[in-house]
């Protein structure tokens, strides 16, 4: 894949925190492509580096999720100016939008946005995301919205995401798809699992047409609190990523190139 993307490879070339970060990233690309969430080139994964806080790594325009490597990842800094040398670019709508959040929220490491079906239909629902059961719960308070304004090009919009993001994890964005944030990638990757688990449940449910028992809004609250509280200060899904991980090297151990 490299050889036909024209692109150099970075091992050695880089920081260690670097590349383990450029790694880890493309590996939710690959686990991501894996499970269908998008089959594009389209849609943005961004992880901040450790050792540089205010540089972060993304996906350039027209590398399938499926083909993308640590190497291809294009690094720039959160005010938007691209620092890697290469002939690829960074498409205009993530890089404003990433670069704000990841400026803004300090807090956070990763970005994850994507246009998965069942988030679609959830954004475009007048009620939005409602909470059936026990997985939709860890999201309990800690989703927003944004409404939708065309492609997310302008700096502008993307200090309305952070307004619209304010101290949450996560994003619902009406007529258009869904964000959530970490502060690592698993946790970005955990959350994004689970907001779609629960757009796909919400629209299943609906389907059948039977009368819906959303949960209290008093008992999704309190097992939230259980959710996040049983985790310490541990980033959410800080189980489940090295799972993740390890199912991107069997999909394909390229991706660490």
């Amino acid at each position: 894949m490299n050889d036909q993307l024209d692109i150099e490879p970075l091992a050695g070339k880089v920081s260690e925190s670097e590349w383990r970060t450029r790694c880890d990233l493309a590996a939710a690309f690959r686990a991501a492509y894996y499970y269908g969430w998008n089959e594009t080139i389209n849609n943005h994964i961004s992880a901040r580096l450790p050792d540089a806080p205010d540089h972060y790594v993304m996906n350039p325009v027209g590398v399938g999720w499926d083909e993308v490597t640590a190497s291809s990842l294009i690094k720039a800094d959160v005010d938007g100016t691209v620092l890697s040398d290469t002939s690829l670019k960074l498409a205009k709508s993530g890089q404003s939008f990433h670069s704000a959040v990841l400026r803004a929220r300090p807090d956070l490491a990763c970005v994850f946005h994507i246009h998965p079906v069942e988030g679609v239909i959830v954004s475009s629902m007048k009620d939005g995301l409602q909470f059936f059961d026990q997985n939709a719960c860890a999201l309990y308070g800690k989703v927003g919205t944004h409404d939708f304004e065309g492609m997310a090009e302008s700096k502008s919009e993307g200090e309305r995401i952070i307004e619209d993001l304010d101290g949450n994890m996560a994003l619902i964005m009406h007529n258009h798809g869904l964000l959530t944030a970490g502060r690592n990638i698993g946790e970005a990757f955990a959350l994004m699992q689970r907001l779609i688990k629960a757009c796909d449940l919400q629209i299943r449910l609906l389907a059948t047409g039977a009368e819906t028992r959303p949960l209290p809004d008093d008992l999704a609250a309190f097992t939230a609190k259980q959710m996040w509280e049983r985790r310490g200060n541990k980033p959410f899904g800080h189980r489940t990523w090295p799972a993740i991980v390890r199912l991107a090297g069997r999909l394909d151990p390229a991706y660490r190139t």
